[in-house]
């Protein structure tokens, strides 16, 4: 039994006597007890002289907690050993030592905690990093490749021009076209943003921005303002000036500002040798009889004319000779192509009223079409990334193909997902009859989701890019944006620059009856929620009088358990100043509408109500505060996706826009400029509207206080502080 005793003093770390030390030594076995082993038997180290000597209180506890490690412990220096008689010696040892089991033997222990001292650190508490975003979340623009790199093949493009030796096109550009592109840019990437200049830019043109600009800048290249102006009729010098204007506002800086007509001659030369070579023929047949054929992939009659009569008949185009809708020059593709997009697309067409060009004047009676014009010019420009939006996709194998058929270098393009946004359109075609038939007042019109619509609403440029940035740039078509999603990055932006400030929009008299009319107490009230006391800049003053305006929502007669505010008997707090009690209310004559509140102030400050309340004194005795203007703009539409609908305008939202012509403001407010920002408090941001004057304010509300956006399975708050955040 020498190996029992070995193994069981060194689970309790107590050799019975110094013979049994000598065994140890003598059988090779070494004390490697752990000291957590030695702390889970600690109530067991109760010792005689001579053996072991269990206390009473605990007999088979510790054993209980701890038979599997001895059991183990003893296998381990007995590998050999029959583990059934294992156990039955130790059981008769410990029947030895400790005798029967009692009753109180057989309760199972309960563990004891241990108490840990209290530890004093003077590390700094570090605060929670936030989750660890994706690479694409960093940098967006991984995606794209080098302009070194545009050498593979874009696609393939089957096409009837092709010869046998060459059934389908494989779309990518020669190593002397590459090379001599590379040293043009010197490896730069070259990307452009090509609106047409028919009308006011929307947010949809801002993730384009986004994207073109952003890559150029991310890579150290450069973006072209290139105006796609190949329609005449459309065309304005103002909605030119604007989007010039409307790009740098948004942060960006154009690497050169270009216009499609300032290549018209090159354009024309091109056509001309499209002809020549066989790739593209005039044709006569009207608008109704081309989508006729393209539907039966029928050739045009003209398809095959000679290239010396089409020659002739282009330049007479040239010349005025032929009327508007009598002749179109058509690129001579596939008709049997499945992809519409390869139907012989129209390169040219009459305007013959010679209608002035905004940028060209009139010395053109001809313009070229968008499906010839842009890729053409994506290659005179050298771009190295030719990026849009999904719905030019299949439109790709038109481009590819008439570039090959120049022999011109070819871009990388790549496609995104469109911008859609609920409540609210973003055709052109439809925000230009929303504005000319006055549904809305003009294109800047805060309601709308013009970039200028938003800049006067008081959305700012930086919030609008961290909302492109925060969608992506994805090919996810099916998708439509939450409006709340947008307002999401405004109020995180403004919650940290707008300053604080009290407005009340539907006023109500307070009298304060234990403070002496005409007196005024100047108190200190925080523009920001975490103002520091020894920063005057961070303070505002108000004045205290015996009259103060509440808002008329801010009072009931019937109290409640969930209401804060004003009630008969009741207590509240003005916000930065007193607590105020309701002693008397003043009816109209029909006993029912709330005239007046009279209230008694606590001077003291010992009263503690919950609720606190937003209020606006009179500036003296009988002279009624800052009166301002505020419009509280919503949706525009009630539908979520109203573009999709027929009678798209029968769900404009009547409650879009609410004037509030005479609201009570304090006073510092009287020296607010146009465009400034503001909180205001327990209402919403703001922004100061154009149509301000000295003698009256105006101002926009931007977005409210409390709304939140599902991203990714959790919700997304922002300022949601629907009383205070300080």
């Amino acid at each position: 039994m020498e190996w029992w005793n070995i193994s069981y003093q060194q689970r309790v770390r107590n050799p019975i006597n110094k013979q049994d030390d000598e065994v140890c030594k003598t059988k090779g076995i070494e004390d490697n007890q752990t000291k957590e082993d030695a702390t889970r038997l600690q109530n067991m180290e109760s010792c005689q002289t001579k053996g072991y000597s269990l206390t009473i209180e605990e007999r088979y506890e510790p054993l209980q907690l701890n038979f599997g490690e001895l059991f183990a412990h003893v296998r381990k220096r007995q590998p050999w050993a029959d583990p059934k008689i294992v156990k039955k010696l130790i059981d008769a040892k410990l029947y030895e030592l400790l005798g029967e089991k009692t009753a109180a033997d057989e309760e199972k222990p309960v563990k004891k905690k241990k108490e840990k001292p209290v530890k004093i650190e003077n590390k700094p508490v570090e605060a929670t990093p936030p989750p660890k975003q994706s690479e694409e979340e960093l940098n967006p623009y991984l995606i794209f490749p080098s302009p070194e790199e545009n050498f593979k093949v874009h696609g393939s493009v089957a096409s009837s021009y092709l010869d046998l030796d060459r059934p389908v096109l494989r779309a990518c550009n020669s190593k002397e076209l590459l090379e001599k592109h590379l040293k043009v840019t010197g490896g730069k990437v070259l990307t452009r943003f090509p609106p047409e200049p028919n009308g006011y830019l929307h947010i949809g043109h801002a993730k384009a921005m986004f994207v073109d600009f952003g890559l150029a800048k991310e890579r150290g290249g450069g973006c072209y303002l290139r105006y796609d102006d190949t329609n005449p009729e459309a065309e304005k010098k103002e909605y030119i000036d604007h989007i010039e204007e409307i790009v740098r506002w948004m942060g960006w800086e154009p690497f050169k500002i270009t216009y499609t007509s300032n290549y018209f001659q090159e354009l024309h030369d091109l056509a001309v040798e499209l002809i020549r070579r066989g790739h593209a023929y005039v044709d006569h047949q009207t608008p109704d009889e081309i989508k006729e054929y393209r539907e039966k992939k029928m050739n045009s009659p003209w398809r095959d004319r000679p290239i010396a009569e089409s020659l002739k008949l282009f330049d007479d185009m040239k010349r005025g000779m032929i009327e508007e809708g009598k002749a179109t020059l058509r690129l001579k593709q596939d008709m049997q192509s499945d992809n519409y997009n390869m139907y012989d697309l129209i390169a040219y067409r009459i305007k013959a009223s010679f209608t002035p060009h905004p940028h060209a004047g009139d010395k053109w009676c001809i313009y070229p079409s968008y499906d010839f014009s842009h890729c053409i010019v994506d290659s005179l420009e050298n771009i190295t990334h030719s990026l849009c939006t999904l719905e030019f996709e299949t439109r790709r194998a038109s481009y590819y193909w008439l570039l090959d058929a120049l022999g011109l270098y070819q871009p990388f393009v790549w496609e995104y997902s469109r911008l859609n946004i609920t409540n609210t359109v973003m055709s052109k075609r439809k925000l230009n009859r929303l504005v000319t038939e006055n549904w809305v007042d003009g294109w800047d019109d805060p309601r709308l989701m013009t970039l200028a619509g938003l800049r006067r609403r008081g959305v700012t440029s930086t919030s609008i890019n961290a909302f492109a940035r925060g969608i992506g740039i994805t090919r996810s078509d099916s998708s439509i944006i939450q409006l709340e999603r947008l307002e999401y990055h405004v109020r995180e932006e403004l919650n940290k620059t707008a300053p604080r400030t009290m407005v009340v929009l539907s006023p109500l008299k307070v009298v304060i009856t234990n403070l002496e009319a005409g007196s005024v107490m100047d108190l200190d009230a925080k523009k920001w929620p975490d103002a520091q006391t020894d920063d005057s800049s961070s303070f505002y003053k108000v004045p205290f009088t015996n009259v103060v305006y509440i808002e008329q929502t801010d009072f009931r007669m019937k109290d409640s358990k969930d209401y804060y505010g004003l009630a008969p008997g009741k207590s509240v707090l003005l916000r930065y100043a007193f607590p105020i009690k309701c002693t008397e209310v003043i009816f109209g004559d029909d006993k029912e509408t709330v005239l007046e509140i009279r209230a008694e102030y606590d001077p003291s400050k010992k009263t503690k109500p919950k609720g606190v309340l937003h209020w606006v004194a009179a500036q003296s005795d009988g002279v009624d505060p800052l009166k301002v203007e505020v419009r509280l703009f919503d949706k525009l539409f009630l539908k979520e996706n109203p573009g999709e609908l027929d009678d798209w305008l029968a769900h404009l939202n009547p409650n879009s826009k609410i004037v509030v012509p005479a609201a009570y403001a304090v006073s510092s407010l009287h020296n607010a400029a146009v465009g400034d920002r503001f909180q205001f408090e327990r209402l919403g941001y703001f922004a100061v509207d154009k149509d301000s004057t000295p003698e009256k304010l105006v101002f926009n509300r931007i977005v409210t206080l409390r709304e939140s956006y599902v991203k990714g399975g959790r919700i997304c708050r922002a300022d949601i502080s629907a009383n205070y955040d300080g």
